[in-house]
């Protein structure tokens, strides 16, 4: 008995250390995913806002070289002159990536909390003082963050 109690008492904190291990891998992982995502963003608005202008232009130039009459014909004839479309896909993909990061960051956060509460709750926090475990914070958004930036599709 009195050696399964100290065989208990010594592999404490070895378990404990290796969940708050696990626990901050977790929300390391996590804020990858975040950083992925706008990855996306950076690579995936630039070449959108390019090919959407690229479309705008053409469509600039057939319209100013007819008359009015041949425009119909034209416009039937060429189906791909649809900037509308073109715009409603962009505005569809940036949409759907500020969704991606916002999912990322809720489950960031989620990860985060359990790790935070991990480290402060006794008597885990006396593992997590000895080895280096620390709160993390929870990520918040920017105080401009609530401005959404411009996207011009007008040529540079």
């Amino acid at each position: 008995m009195a050696a399964a109690v100290l065989l208990a008492a010594a592999a404490w904190p070895a378990l404990t250390y290796n969940r708050l291990v696990q626990a901050r891998a977790a929300v390391d992982a996590q804020w990858a995913q975040v950083e992925t995502q706008y990855q996306r963003r950076v690579d995936l608005v630039p070449n959108l806002v390019e090919a959407v202008r690229g479309v705008l232009v053409q469509e600039r130039t057939v319209f100013e070289a007819l008359p009015l009459g041949r425009l119909l014909g034209v416009v039937e004839s060429y189906p791909n002159l649809r900037s509308v479309e073109a715009v409603a896909r962009l505005m569809d993909e940036l949409a759907g990536t500020e969704n991606r990061i916002a999912v990322e960051r809720r489950r960031y956060n989620a990860r985060v909390a359990v790790y935070n509460t991990r480290v402060q709750q006794f008597p885990t926090m006396l593992v997590a003082g000895l080895g280096g475990f620390r709160v993390r914070p929870y990520f918040e958004s920017a105080s401009a963050a609530g401005t959404a930036p411009a996207l011009t599709l007008s040529s540079p």
